[in-house]
């Protein structure tokens, strides 16, 4: 296989199936995508899956379909083809084999059949030496040990330095002598190719001309880059993206809360949300906060990612999520609901009893109060069924004996109010309250505890319209009893 020609900017995304999609490889990725969008090339998603012992099948389904829920599509992948496939390591053992025999026979690698335990004591060893070795394998002197399992090891070509001008973090150089002879094909039956090697040979031959990653990439680089020159490869420009962080800023992980992409999906989290939050850590333009898919492709540039790592702040988030509900189409929202119903304890099926149009004003009544989906279907629980338990506080609160008074009054007169209506059903109570020298207040929240179950809700004139005549009657008459 030879690479192709790159007449555009060809990217990819390599993620290891060996767990969940981590919301900062979820950047890595968006990044790519914008790249690429942004200057009509092309997105490839490449499994790098060499790691058969942790990687799974369920890992693969689960990348995919998180980055089609964010519309992230690729052009070249496993699932859609493409001209230099395949897209999965596991399936290119091949090509890695080919790449380490050529670079054995030209001298740039030889065979190693050094154990563990004993290059770290020659490790230990060269700590103390002066000068110290710089190559610490006698195999690339002495040769193998017969009768070893071997590998094969790159041999550091000597040089002063190993630079590259990165297109975040500037110029980077290493002192080659920093650089000791590393492996490039394990020893095992199946001769695993260590990250380094399986990354450039791929990139290589898939003709990858940026390689956007996480800056904790930048120690692989310099290795990296000698391989490419000792294969002949044209090397990509390389951008290193600050990593996040959490608010501590330790590296973004379990203990700072939830860090795989699904845990949001499953959340009630938009997209577009993800989107929006996702790129404002680490790239700015201007000032601005609130960008369209369609604005951040033409205004995406890796050149104003900035170095520095990224805070992950989940009240960010939530206000940006809680933004993108608002500005979504009630219809729409609906739609997306209906996912969360069971997570909210609702049975799905009083949601299917309800006119499309009764949930469409239902929705409304929720969508400024929300910061994502979930929480959304779970406020909206009671409008199905009765609350199954009640605040005890609001309980206390509002719903002692003179209280329970005044609902009863108000059974009473909505009962016999010929209007149902919102403004007909406030116009009522507030002539109630009046009557009786009281507050508003002091007839709207009982009526709210007892319909809700909490003191939280959209305005409650609203929410008896919605339910209707039938379903307040009923429900006020469990909360008083009988007589």
């Amino acid at each position: 296989m030879t690479s192709p020609e790159p007449e555009t900017v060809r990217v990819r995304f390599a993620p290891s199936p060996t767990g969940f999609l981590h919301v900062g490889g979820v950047r890595t990725a968006l990044y790519n995508w914008l790249v690429a969008r942004g200057q009509k090339g092309t997105m490839i998603l490449r499994i790098e899956d060499t790691d058969v012992e942790r990687s799974t099948e369920e890992a693969v389904t689960a990348i995919l379909d998180g980055l089609r829920w964010l519309k992230l599509d690729w052009d070249e992948g496993p699932d859609v083809g493409g001209p230099v496939g395949p897209y999965r390591q596991l399936e290119r053992y091949t090509l890695y084999r080919d790449a380490a025999q050529r670079l054995l026979r030209e001298g740039k690698a030889y065979p190693c059949t050094c154990l563990p335990e004993e290059l770290a004591a020659r490790r230990e060893a060269a700590r103390s030496a002066k000068p110290a070795p710089q190559h610490l394998c006698p195999c690339r002197t002495a040769g193998p040990t017969p009768g070893r399992r071997q590998a094969i090891r790159f041999s550091a070509t000597a040089r002063a330095r190993v630079g590259w001008d990165d297109l975040v973090q500037g110029r980077i150089e290493v002192a080659a002598d920093e650089i000791d002879d590393f492996i490039i094909l394990r020893s095992d039956d199946r001769e695993t190719p260590v990250y380094n090697f399986a990354a450039v040979v791929d990139d290589a031959l898939m003709g990858i001309t940026h390689v956007v990653r996480g800056a904790d990439h930048i120690p692989n680089t310099p290795k990296q880059i000698l391989l490419y020159e000792a294969l002949g490869y044209p090397v990509p420009a390389f951008a290193h993206i600050p990593l996040v962080l959490g608010p501590d800023r330790e590296k973004l992980s379990k203990r700072h809360g939830d860090v795989a992409l699904q845990a949001y999906r499953d959340q009630g989290y938009l997209p577009e949300a993800m989107i929006n939050y996702l790129v404002r850590l680490g790239w700015a333009h201007g000032d601005q906060e609130v960008f369209t898919r369609e604005e951040l492709i033409k205004a995406f540039q890796l050149e104003r990612v900035g170095a520095s790592p990224g805070i992950f702040d989940r009240a960010k988030l939530d206000w940006l999520n809680a933004l993108h509900i608002r500005q979504t189409p009630l219809d729409v929202l609906a739609d997306l609901l209906a996912p969360f119903w069971g997570a909210a304890g609702v049975d799905p099926r009083t949601v299917e009893a309800r006119s499309r149009t009764w949930l469409v004003q239902a929705v409304a009544l929720f969508v400024e109060r929300s910061k994502t989906l979930l929480e959304m279907a779970r406020s909206m629980a009671f409008l199905f069924a009765p609350p199954a338990a009640r605040d005890p506080k609001a309980e206390a609160k509002f719903l002692t004996p003179d209280h329970l008074a005044l609902l009863a009054e108000t059974r009473q007169a909505l009962a016999q109010a010929p209007d149902f209506s919102a403004e007909a059903l406030e116009d009522l109570v507030r002539r109630l309250a009046e009557a009786r020298g009281r507050k508003l207040v002091d007839y709207a929240q009982p009526i709210r505890v007892a319909l809700t179950g909490t003191t939280v809700s959209p305005p409650i004139f609203p929410v008896l319209a919605l339910l209707g005549r039938e379903v307040v009657l009923n429900r006020l008459a469990r909360i008083l009893g009988p007589g």
